[in-house]
């Protein structure tokens, strides 16, 4: 991604209040958010545009995070996209992502560091 370039970021939670938060702190830091409610959704969207990263939550209706997260690194292309758990789950539960360009964050979260993450996980300086 070119430095000048805003990295653009997809969200996935099931929680409209927390996607609203997640875009606001996001996109005032001058990220591109777009936000889905469910996995399939999510899953959908990244094989079709892919984003610079993608911030899931595990738990969702339907298809969960760890699931969507699965089905991305069977994509082709997308084996090396950066992923951001935001869980309420113990950050223990995804060491065997651990080196997978996987992070995680736990709720409750500082949005800031959250925005520290995604440029971190993107490559992108403030």
């Amino acid at each position: 991604m070119p430095e000048s370039a805003a990295p653009r970021v997809l969200i996935a939670d099931d929680d409209p209040i927390l996607q609203r938060v997640l875009e606001v702190n996001l996109g005032a830091a001058g990220i591109v958010v777009e936000s889905v409610g469910r996995g399939d959704d999510a899953l959908a969207r990244v094989v079709a545009a892919p984003p610079d990263a993608v911030i899931l939550d595990a738990t969702m209706p339907g298809m969960d995070g760890h699931e969507v997260y699965r089905r991305l690194r069977e994509e082709p292309g997308l084996g090396a996209l950066p992923v951001i758990f935001l869980t309420g789950r113990s950050a223990e539960e995804f060491t065997a992502y651990a080196g997978d360009r996987v992070h995680v964050m736990t709720k409750p979260f500082d949005p800031d560091d959250l925005v520290e993450l995604v440029r971190n996980a993107t490559g992108t300086s403030s």
